[in-house]
């Protein structure tokens, strides 16, 4: 092998190999919810502790407050394409983003504080193929969103279009939660170029309270 060749060779090595200290990861964050930047009504049903996911050292991409229950309906269900027994409207938590980003759809999100609130993608021609399942959480002006209660289709995407200023509401994949793993932990999709974080809360139907996983995509993108 020519000196040339293998320096080429080197170089394209260094090229595709990931920078040192940028891997992803997830911790729990021993801070309450900006209880500045939410309603009372709804940071007193957050949980006292959080996540925080970064990229390296130091970088935060973003810090997320699960609610304290998540109730579920008496004949909640979930199927193909619907993969969490959740409430359309109903909160999930809150999540506070460090920095300017973007949502699933590649729309801007400023820094800021926002209710986080379940979703189901319409069943129309609009949607067609844009993702397998219906699952997603919302982004909602934690400014604006003051009542913890549902709140219906239209009053859910109302809201969340004030957090990108478009025609389609801010939004977050859920994905199936795969089996295992830790919470919270981090877990990359290569086939998409997903990152995502396992969050577990508690969810309650009836009398009794379980353990409910969700994963959820916090960078990455839909499918083109």
């Amino acid at each position: 092998m020519s000196r040339t060749f293998a320096l080429t060779s080197l170089s394209l090595l260094i090229l595709v190999l990931p920078a040192d200290g940028q891997e992803y990861h997830a911790v729990k964050l021993d801070m309450p919810a900006p209880a500045d930047a939410l309603s009372p009504e709804i940071a007193g049903l957050l949980q006292p502790t959080g996540i925080r996911v970064s990229q390296g050292d130091s970088r935060a991409i973003c810090e997320i407050w699960l609610a304290k229950e998540w109730p579920l309906a008496a004949d909640a269900a979930t199927g193909p394409e619907v993969l969490y027994p959740l409430t359309p409207g109903q909160l999930i938590g809150a999540i506070r983003f460090p920095r300017k980003t973007s949502d699933f759809r590649e729309q801007d999100v400023p820094a800021s504080v926002y209710v986080l609130r379940y979703g189901h993608q319409p069943v129309d021609g609009a949607h067609v193929g844009t993702s397998a399942t219906r699952d997603f959480l919302l982004l909602l002006p934690a400014a604006k969103d003051r009542d913890p209660k549902p709140l219906d289709y239209k009053a859910l995407t109302t809201a969340s279009k004030e957090t990108t200023g478009g025609a389609h509401p801010g939004i977050l994949s859920l994905q199936k939660a795969a089996d295992g793993g830790e919470a919270p932990s981090v877990r990359q999709d290569a086939d998409h170029e997903w990152t995502i974080v396992r969050l577990v809360g508690k969810a309650k139907q009836g009398s009794s309270v379980k353990d409910l996983a969700l994963d959820l995509v916090v960078v990455g993108k839909a499918a083109e």
